[in-house]
């Protein structure tokens, strides 16, 4: 996909982090946009620092985990704008369950996190997949996962980021398989300014009862805080991403900086070697190095 001015992005979790710096981009490229967020006041308020730059730009509440709202999304932007040419399944979410075994993890925490970060990702691709067929005109679905889907552990979290990154490679597959006319990419950022870990509050209450302890919610953020800070803004990420859809580049990883742990855990899986581990050392290497992870 070449041309972006006066075409359509769906960009689910728009409101903020890599969504918002996505809706940014394509706002830029004279593109319609459509942020599609749970969270109102986030909602109104990127739609509205959009319009202040002049951008074609409405907002639709949406709920990832509902298969209903994501169609009721489609049907919301092409009655604003018409055909859809640009979807990013970019909407998230990062439980904090203290360092519990995946097996201590409550099944309403895999519930939420695999709803929102798999789940809405599977439901993105069955709206809007036979929409983008049927239009037939040049197109492109980025899908989100993360550096989580390349690295060993990482809980349901992590377990949810390879899922999107399997079903992303099926869905390439797909796609070139029935000359469609629509590209696809998977997204593997590592540490980004986002508020993801302030997810915790769009948590649906009838899966609440699982939510951590305020204590080791404050624990987790104050371990993360600085990593994110010190990690890329969404806006660069968002370059990446723009430029890898204009290259119909499919793997999308943003932080070189984590080649060399990628590169570790793929050796010992071809070495039929035991589960690789994160060095803190090479982290620590990289960080005084001035590396972004």
């Amino acid at each position: 996909m070449q041309d972006f001015e006066g075409k359509t992005a769906v960009i689910t979790g728009g409101a903020s982090g890599i969504g918002f710096g996505l809706a940014g981009k394509c706002a830029e490229l004279r593109m319609n946009v459509v942020i599609a967020d749970i969270q109102q006041d986030a909602r109104d308020a990127a739609v509205a620092a959009l319009e202040e730059r002049q951008a074609q730009v409405i907002g639709v509440d949406v709920n990832t985990m509902v298969k209903e709202s994501i169609d009721n999304l489609l049907e919301e932007s092409v009655a604003a704008f018409g055909n859809v040419h640009l979807l990013f399944n970019n909407a998230g979410v990062a439980s904090m369950q203290g360092g519990k075994a995946v097996w201590e993890v409550p099944n309403s925490d895999w519930q939420w996190v695999m709803g929102v970060n798999f789940d809405g990702v599977l439901y993105g691709l069955q709206t809007f997949v036979p929409h983008m067929l049927e239009h037939g005109e040049a197109s492109h679905i980025v899908n989100t996962a993360s550096l989580a889907a390349l690295m060993p552990s990482g809980g349901n979290y992590g377990v949810s980021k390879h899922a999107v990154f399997a079903l992303t490679e099926s869905l390439q597959r797909d796609l070139e398989t029935r000359g469609a006319n629509i590209g696809a990419s998977v997204l593997c950022p590592g540490f980004v300014q986002t508020n993801i870990f302030d997810a915790e509050r769009n948590r649906p209450e009838e899966l609440s009862d699982s939510k951590p302890a305020p204590e080791i919610t404050a624990q987790m953020a104050q371990m993360t805080k600085g990593m994110l800070e010190a990690g890329k803004a969404p806006s660069e990420v968002a370059e990446i991403v723009l430029d890898s859809i204009r290259e119909d580049r499919f793997y999308i990883l943003p932080h070189p900086a984590w080649d060399e742990i990628v590169e570790g855990r793929l050796r010992q899986v071809l070495a039929r070697g035991p589960v690789a581990s994160i060095s803190p050392e090479v982290m620590m290497r990289k960080r005084e190095a001035g590396e972004q992870l």
